[in-house]
């Protein structure tokens, strides 16, 4: 079974955004997975796992976080091609929320002065002035903030924020518009609260975080939140043995990570593997679909 995973689909490509697919790359890779895949919902394929009876080429989608784009650019694309999909929620940011790495990318955007000064991060004083100078702070401030404690991370986050005008609030789903992905048909997944990176945090914040995410998204769909993602993905480095246990008692039904791999009847429920599918273009897609199914033939 292969496993996608998306964050946004964009209305048309952002080159602050270059990992994140637009509406027609995604509308062509849900074209391609509906006539040359078995495509099913990760329900079905977690069961067919576990009995042995997945169908050639399964497919499962899934995004990642809770952005309002998935329903309303993704959602009609999934339905066009009979798409079923699961959406993780971090819950911290819905109703108006924006998640610190979106804090970041929309702050850099805005800036308006010619350089930046990132001394306090022991980054120095970069140039922000075109598309790929922002494009290369953002990785730059990402990737060095990103595994910090929580608290010290917003920190950071605040002071670029400060002096870089107003921030968007209508990147991630509302309360009622996780209601209406669950109406539709679409697998409503926990992802913490806040999206904590789980390794920085004790075992009692982490089972805080992943319990009342749960909770929080139960009493939106009335129903039983059945899976986990866990925020970044990675294990050890994200997550450890620790939470995997947590989710266990938490009776989830399966969770999943950022490791790239194809889940087989071996594979850990607790730990499946996911993949991001970054081509733009069919043949390259195909390809690296044909590439990640070698791996277990």
């Amino acid at each position: 079974m292969w496993v996608l995973i998306f964050h946004r689909v964009l209305d048309e490509p952002d080159p602050l955004r270059p990992g994140e697919i637009d509406r027609a790359a995604f509308d062509m890779q849900m074209s391609l997975l509906a006539n040359l895949f078995n495509v099913l919902s990760l329900d079905e394929a977690i069961d067919r796992m576990v009995l042995g009876t997945l169908p050639l080429r399964a497919v499962a989608v899934t995004f990642d976080d809770g952005y309002a784009d998935n329903l309303h650019i993704a959602l009609p694309i999934l339905q066009k091609y009979g798409v079923p999909a699961t959406v993780f929620v971090a819950t911290a940011f819905l109703d108006g929320g924006i998640m610190w790495n979106d804090s970041v990318i929309e702050s850099v955007r805005n800036w308006d002065e010619p350089t930046m000064d990132l001394s306090e991060l022991g980054l120095g004083v970069l140039n922000c002035q075109t598309q790929q100078e922002k494009t290369h702070i953002i990785s730059t401030i990402l990737g060095a903030i990103k595994h910090l404690e929580p608290d010290v991370r917003q920190q950071c986050v605040d002071r670029i924020v400060a002096k870089a005008g107003s921030l968007p609030t209508n990147l991630m789903l509302t309360t009622s518009e996780v209601r209406q992905l669950y109406e539709q048909g679409i697998e409503i997944g926990a992802h913490t609260v806040s999206h904590p990176i789980l390794a920085s945090l004790s075992d009692t914040d982490a089972k805080s975080e992943i319990t009342n995410g749960k909770k929080h998204l139960e009493g939106i769909i009335n129903d039983r939140v059945r899976y986990f993602a866990y925020p970044n993905g990675r294990y050890q480095s994200d997550y450890t043995d620790s939470h995997v246990e947590i989710l266990k008692n938490l009776d989830f039904k399966a969770a999943l990570s950022t490791h790239w791999g194809v889940a087989t009847a071996n594979t850990d429920r607790m730990q499946l593997p996911r993949f991001t599918p970054w081509d733009r273009e069919s043949v390259p897609f195909l390809l690296r679909a044909a590439q990640i199914y070698q791996k277990v033939m």
